[in-house]
């Protein structure tokens, strides 16, 4: 469930989105009451649950992050592709509407018995109930992971009810999610040694430093502790087993994100290369296509408004965004064919000033071009136009506009020279 969820973007990327989907459906229609409101966390290619991780419904292995982490995607690779069965097949909705109720309830994952509950007693040499991706403890009663993954379940469950105009379900999760980030931002950071973190043991004390997890999810402050974050995650990085590709692979996207495109780089190529351990290992090759286009073409979906607006009643509608983080190495770079929706498109980035977008599509799309930095226009095939400045996560400020390109159209903007 974990690689299938990370795995979707670079997959989308790659004309996957089918495959991804069915993969998707078949961990939703396996939740179940008699597997605690879990689904199976391996499938082989049959539709059967793996041996390796599965005896019967009472002896399985399961990690508690997975749930929110599938639901997340689903909403994701909606925007993506804008498959409506994602927010309405009775299938998905089912699994969403279950993980949010029934199975925060069976595991004491809401914020008011979170931090009081205690791990799961172990039945065989399955681990039923792992409260974090981290497999290798089994004295843990939490992950900080685990609270990250549901902040974001719940964010993206919110947003799928206000798509479908249920505002008080989607501004029930909108607060079930702050009250997680709070929760992150308060108990698990240490003010004294400004990081946070990671683990709750079974005697309900915190330890351990955490700094990706929190990160990947966007679930921190921003401000110093998403600097502290950020900085924990660079030394990471520098101790970080060659072996250890699955947390490894996660990396770049996220240091895109944080405006650290350097790093970024340094660590696709690093994950990429001839001999390096693991490579084979699928997330590998998936995350580093994923960190290509949603990294560094900066190519993402989202609604035009944010979540909250939609559950205060403004429309949905998909907002294709480029934001080019070429470094050094990368004079400029394009990417071809790329599926949205039903149709596709290429973008070019010329280094990190001029893009130029292509509509493959039989559909107008609305496109928002960033550029790092603040200018008061931007030009917009050769004509100035007034532009917008927003800072992102770590003070960065970028400059934007909106267009909406024609299918078949090709729309070339620029930072004044």
């Amino acid at each position: 469930m974990r690689d299938v969820s990370h795995q979707a973007a670079g997959a989308q990327a790659l004309g996957l989105s089918r495959y991804t989907h069915n993969m998707l459906r078949r961990f939703a229609e396996n939740i179940s009451a008699s597997r605690d409101w879990c689904s199976y966390w391996e499938i082989d290619y049959l539709n059967r649950p793996a041996p390796v991780d599965y005896k019967n419904d009472t002896e399985f292995w399961y990690n508690l992050p997975a749930n929110f982490d599938v639901m997340d995607a689903c909403y994701r690779m909606y925007l993506w592709t804008g498959d409506q069965t994602y927010i309405d097949d009775p299938v998905f909705l089912n699994f969403y509407r279950h993980t949010v109720t029934d199975y925060v309830a069976r595991w004491d994952l809401d914020v008011g018995h979170v931090m009081t509950r205690q791990s799961a007693p172990q039945k065989s040499s399955y681990f039923h109930g792992d409260p974090s991706y981290e497999e290798s403890r089994r004295d843990i009663a939490l992950g900080v992971d685990l609270l990250a993954t549901q902040y974001a379940g719940y964010r993206s469950f919110a947003a799928i009810e206000a798509i479908q105009k249920d505002v008080n379900s989607a501004k029930r999760y909108l607060d079930a999610a702050e009250e997680v980030k709070s929760l992150i931002n308060t108990k698990w950071w240490n003010a004294s040694g400004r990081y946070f973190y990671a683990f709750l043991d079974n005697n309900h004390e915190l330890h351990g430093r955490a700094g990706a997890d929190l990160l990947y999810r966007d679930a921190i402050d921003p401000g110093s502790k998403t600097e502290s974050a950020l900085d924990a995650l660079l030394k990471t990085m520098r101790s970080e087993p060659e072996g250890e590709v699955e947390p490894e692979s996660h990396y770049a996207e996220i240091l895109y994100r944080y405006g650290v495109p350097d790093a970024a780089y340094a660590e696709i190529m690093d994950l990429s290369r001839e001999g390096r351990a693991r490579r084979e290992y699928p997330e590998v090759s998936y995350s580093v296509i994923g960190a290509i286009v949603n990294g560094l073409m900066g190519i993402n979906v989202e609604p035009a408004v944010s979540i909250e607006d939609m559950a205060n009643g403004k429309g949905f509608e998909p907002v294709v965004q480029t934001l080019p983080q070429l470094s050094a190495p990368t004079a400029w770079a394009e990417v071809r064919n790329l599926p949205i929706g039903n149709g596709s498109i290429d973008v070019l980035h010329d280094g990190n000033r001029t893009t130029v977008f292509k509509n493959r599509g039989d559909k107008v799309l609305a496109w928002e071009a960033s550029f790092p930095g603040s200018f008061p226009t931007l030009i917009v095939d050769g004509k100035p136009q007034a532009a917008h400045t927003r800072e992102l996560f770590t003070g960065r400020v970028v400059t934007w506009i909106m267009v909406r390109v024609q299918a078949g159209a090709r729309v070339r903007i620029a930072v004044p020279s």
